[in-house]
């Protein structure tokens, strides 16, 4: 019973703290309320569309000019001008203009009519590559339509059937899975969010750490003398954090995408039991790392920085098998890693528990590894507190509070 007792009044005690410390308060509820929509208002239109692009075209020819046009005809090119030269459309991108070139050759037509092979010259803006896949795909899919066009008209003699036949013998049907638009959002967003829980989650603990840390320097917090054993410190902090946090991630991770119409193929069961070995792996990950914070602002330096190497390593927006081996093991040490893979594939593909068996796993011995990493250090501060401290130990705190002051 005593044990109860002391874990729901460190419990209490811990939610109390951060919810009077608005500095934590902005990490713990500012940032995962305002974050999520501002990413997803800003990737609400999912794909890039009416690229502008100019036109460059040497063979003034009907079949050119029906080229330009079918692309200009597409949703994701619009034609804004036509130049004389190349150099002329290279000066309407360098003044980001346009984002694209599309360069007819001047013997496009009479290749065509001699039957040789011609070319169309693509150049596009590569400081955003989604204009460039934009540009590729229409001039693709034209390029293909008239070479059907233009194989049939040389096929005289046969009937319409047999025309169709010989110019595409296989017939495709493509069918984008799970991302039907091809959407930047669908695509990238749910990684960010699994992200956003965990940084700020992070950064929201150190900082309350480093807090406690000064305070200890100052004499005025004894955790022997405030609460109870190791065990109880530790398991009523993670019991605020994770029941505080779980409500946060219903918000984030269900809500805000439901208001926004993104992709949610996940089974509500099996994404609740998800998150739960996810935010504990986050929360004793955090307080493993706040043992070694020794002021409120020390967490920001390293952690901030680190948000964007860890969506690349995660293996979401670099694919995994290219990462190097050294990465990818060093990515096995943040809960984001599984945490993003196993809900992307949840929310886009609506995958079940079982099918991120991997994923879930790994959460939960991350949780085990992390809530024993973090009782030894709690564990090595009870003793560093019962034992008085050396003169140069004083000396040094002294010069901390000064620096700080």
């Amino acid at each position: 019973m005593s044990f109860i007792k002391n874990v729901i009044n460190v419990w209490n005690a811990e939610t109390r703290k951060f919810i009077v410390d608005e500095g934590v308060l902005v990490f713990f509820l500012i940032v995962p309320f305002l974050y999520p929509l501002l990413y997803m208002y800003l990737y609400s239109n999912e794909v890039v569309r009416e690229v502008p692009v100019v036109v460059v075209d040497d063979s003034h020819s009907a079949l050119s000019r029906e080229f330009v046009r079918k692309v200009d005809a597409t949703p994701d090119v619009q034609i804004i001008d036509h130049c004389g030269d190349i150099e002329t459309a290279k000066l309407q991108i360098k003044n980001h203009n346009a984002y694209g070139v599309i360069w007819i050759p001047a013997d496009f037509n009479k290749d065509i009519a001699e039957g040789r092979q011609t070319m169309v010259n693509i150049y596009a803006d590569m400081s955003g590559l989604l204009y460039y896949k934009s540009l590729l795909s229409s001039c693709t899919e034209v390029s293909l339509s008239m070479n059907k066009d233009i194989k049939a008209v040389r096929l005289s003699g046969l009937s319409d059937r047999e025309k169709e036949v010989s110019v595409q013998p296989i017939e495709y049907d493509y069918v984008p899975m799970f991302n039907s638009q091809n959407g930047f959002a669908t695509f990238i967003l749910p990684a960010v969010l699994v992200l956003v829980l965990q940084q700020t989650l992070v950064l929201g603990i150190t900082m309350m750490a480093g807090t406690e840390r000064e305070r200890r320097r100052r004499k005025n917090l004894r955790l022997t003398e405030e609460y109870g054993s190791p065990i109880d410190v530790l398991t009523g902090k993670g019991l605020a954090y994770f029941i505080f946090y779980y409500l946060i991630a219903f918000y984030v991770l269900c809500i805000v995408p439901k208001w926004f119409d993104f992709n949610q193929l996940w089974n509500f069961f099996d994404l609740a039991m998800f998150t739960i070995p996810f935010l504990l792996a986050s929360v004793f990950f955090a307080i493993s790392i706040s043992c070694f914070v020794r002021d409120r602002e020390s967490c920001f330096l390293l952690f901030v920085f680190i948000s964007v190497p860890l969506l690349f390593i995660s293996g979401i927006s670099w694919p995994g098998c290219s990462i190097p081996t050294f990465w990818k093991y060093v990515s096995y040490i943040f809960p984001s890693t599984f945490g993003i893979n196993g809900f992307v594939r949840m929310t886009n593909s609506g995958a079940l528990l079982p099918d991120v068996k991997t994923e879930y796993i790994a959460l939960w011995v991350q949780a085990g590894v992390y809530f024993m990493t973090a009782l030894l250090l709690y564990i090595k501060l009870y003793r560093s507190e019962s034992t008085p401290e050396t003169e140069e130990e004083i000396a040094v705190d002294l010069d901390v509070e000064k620096e700080n002051d």
